[in-house]
């Protein structure tokens, strides 16, 4: 990097300390901090979903994958995540609104304790806070992986710099801050996208290039499916998404929780799922062109990186890594956010009697202390990444196999079918998903890729749903009846809900 590379990152930076700020002035109580009082526009939710929905994995990990194996990182990822987003557009989202409009939630694991009771709500909230630590902490590691090529900073300096600043801005600003950063992250995307599909589409010979550069990379690299990515990896993986991006994964719950209607997290889930459908093809084409320019790279997860520093001059570098900080950014802040109000309104009131009746100030002040607290503790999982199998092995097999079993009965609980699974299949369904991913660690089973990231949702979602089958004739709680009656009702006064 040069002179007006760092003064571009540096104008990044500080241009999302400001909007922290900005969005400070919102920020009222801790409805606000976390759900922006229910205000949120469908269109600015469908990109902060959308953005919020990967990081720096993207372009190291996956850039990684994207060079060794092909077209196949889109179908597995990229297309499997469009098809979930959508499905659930429809089914799912629109719930998650009525939620807070019937229940005041400010969190997704709030309304557990109404659904499954007070157990099921904590060992949720317990153990889905602790699978976010492996999951921001790969993040965390995959800034400063980028951060080390183009820089020569050591991966843990890099990444507690980033950090440092999501903090300063998300503490103050909250969700409107991480919604407002969002917006502006993707418009820097687009552009740093753009910049580099078309700089390498040039160095390719022109437009027609995009069809005719397959013929030029190794075999397969093509194909729909390719390597250990195969048709049971990208079914599995959708089936992982389904869950993840339609509320497992809290924060991408969190943005239609805060849409003002159902119509409105209907909408832009939409929004978010086309935009998986599209803007992918763009963003990984550079990193399918990398072996004819970059053949036989010792580490493939430097592939975009390399990319960036050989066909971009001065400026544009920063460009580019601007709009790799923005992904990265969007992700952590909005997971610190939401794990934040976990934190502050399901664990610590359960472990102390004095935090249960806070008022709105002392409320968003404890906010705040857990949003620094969370994130503190992902850097110290950051320093050893390599331990886990490094960036690919955190996203994939930590957090992709146990996001399942904490998300099954989260997801499947929001549905009337299966009101006959109570909290025994609840509390069944994700110790048994835990356990069935513990036993695969410990054998050390290294066999399909599909098996060992879809085995633990597989196994939750029978048991919960067995559990619930055999327990067909008992008698439904009048709470859970009526919970699931209002998030079903049908859109009145043009979709607003209330």
């Amino acid at each position: 990097m040069t002179f007006p590379d760092y003064v571009v990152i540096a104008i990044f930076f500080g241009v999302m300390v400001l909007i922290g700020f900005y969005s400070s002035r919102k920020v009222k109580n801790s409805n606000d901090f976390f759900v922006a009082g229910g205000k949120v526009p469908w269109w600015l939710a469908g990109i902060s979903h959308h953005v919020s929905g990967y990081s720096g994995v993207v372009f190291v990990a996956f850039a990684g994958v994207a060079y060794t194996y092909g077209f196949t990182i889109y179908v597995w990822w990229a297309f499997a995540i469009s098809v979930a987003v959508i499905t659930g557009a429809y089914l799912i989202a629109p719930r998650w609104s009525r939620l807070r409009q019937n229940l005041n939630i400010g969190s997704p694991t709030e309304y557990l304790q109404v659904r499954y009771g007070l157990s099921t709500q904590l060992l949720t909230a317990f153990s889905g806070t602790a699978l976010k630590l492996f999951d921001v902490a790969a993040k965390w590691a995959s800034i400063g992986i980028l951060l080390n090529v183009f820089t020569g900073l050591p991966v843990i300096a890099g990444a507690t710099m980033t950090a440092a600043i999501a903090l300063l801005y998300t503490t103050i600003g909250g969700l409107w801050a991480d919604l407002y950063t969002d917006f502006v992250q993707f418009l820097i995307q687009i552009v740093a996208g753009i910049l580099m599909f078309i700089t390498v589409v040039g160095k390719l010979g022109g437009i027609g290039s995009i069809s005719g550069m397959w013929s030029r990379l190794p075999k397969g690299h093509a194909g729909l499916f390719n390597g250990p990515y195969t048709f049971a990896f990208f079914l599995a993986y959708m089936l992982m998404s389904s869950f993840s991006y339609n509320g497992g994964t809290w924060s991408l719950a969190t943005r239609y929780i805060a849409s003002p209607n159902s119509a409105s997290a209907k909408k832009s889930g939409l929004l978010s799922g086309i935009l998986y459908l599209i803007w992918p093809l763009i963003l990984f084409f550079p990193m399918w062109a990398a072996p004819i320019f970059l053949p036989k790279l010792a580490d493939p997860t430097d592939a975009y990186a390399l990319m960036v520093r050989k066909f971009l001059p001065a400026g544009l570098v920063g460009l580019v890594l601007a709009g790799i900080f923005s992904a990265t950014l969007s992700m952590v802040t909005s997971d610190a956010n939401t794990v934040s109000a976990v934190i502050t309104r399901d664990i610590i009131p359960f472990l102390s009697r004095r935090f249960r009746e806070l008022n709105p100030r002392k409320e968003l002040r404890l906010a705040r202390m857990t949003t620094f607290t969370f994130v503190f503790m992902t850097l110290i999982i950051t320093a050893f990444y390599k331990d886990f199998g490094g960036v690919i092995g955190l996203i994939v097999v930590w957090f992709g196999a146990l996001v399942g079993p904490t998300a099954v009965p989260m997801i499947l609980g929001l549905i009337p079918r299966f009101k006959h699974s109570g909290s025994k299949a609840a509390i069944s369904s994700i110790i048994t998903g835990v356990v069935i991913f513990v036993m695969m660690k410990v054998v050390d089973y290294e066999g399909s890729q599909a098996l060992i990231l879809a085995a633990p949702t597989i196994a939750s979602i029978l048991v919960y749903t067995g559990m619930g089958f055999i327990d067909r004739k008992g008698v439904v709680p009048d709470s859970v009846e009526r919970l699931l009656g209002e998030l079903t009702m049908a859109n009145v006064n043009g979709g607003k809900d209330r």
